[in-house]
């Protein structure tokens, strides 16, 4: 049979298209021998006929860059695209600085270390956003006056 119905007849066979079927140039005489589906079959199971493979990229090089920036690489100003509050949201940003504080609040509390102020106030404070960070709620909490900063708001 003709090549392109060896090809066509292959290809239902295969379940691919046409373009993605492999004829064996060097088994020409086999191709033009074979005369129903039941032949086109065993040239597939011979290898005569074959599915060609989609050519896909590579994944390899995908991981590798993903590794090094889980360690913290490839992160650098040259890297970055959008402002440092598009990259993470004010909020989240508020969202982590608050429970740090609560929990350096919480553990003073459960130390037995006297507070300054009533624990509650505090944690208004916090709430309120009166303190940078941590460092701060220790310093109200052992009564560091020169660290306490409030936070302006803009």
């Amino acid at each position: 049979m003709k090549e392109n119905k060896a090809k066509t007849i292959s290809a239902e066979l295969l379940k691919v298209g046409e373009t993605a079927v492999w004829l064996n140039p060097d088994e020409r005489e086999r191709l033009k021998e074979a005369m129903t589906k039941e032949d086109v079959r065993m040239l597939i199971k011979d290898g005569i006929i074959k599915k060609k493979k989609k050519n896909l990229q590579s994944k390899a090089g995908a991981r590798i860059l993903a590794e090094k920036k889980a360690k913290g690489r490839k992160k650098g100003r040259g890297k970055r695209t959008g402002t440092k509050k598009s990259r993470t949201p004010k909020k989240e940003n508020w969202i982590k600085n608050v429970r740090a504080q609560r929990k350096a609040l919480n553990e003073l509390k459960e130390s037995g270390v006297p507070l300054k102020k009533p624990a509650r106030k505090i944690y208004e404070m916090i709430k309120g956003g009166y303190f940078k960070g941590k460092k701060y709620v220790k310093a109200m909490v052992e009564g560091e006056s020169k660290w306490v900063v409030v936070q302006h708001i803009k």
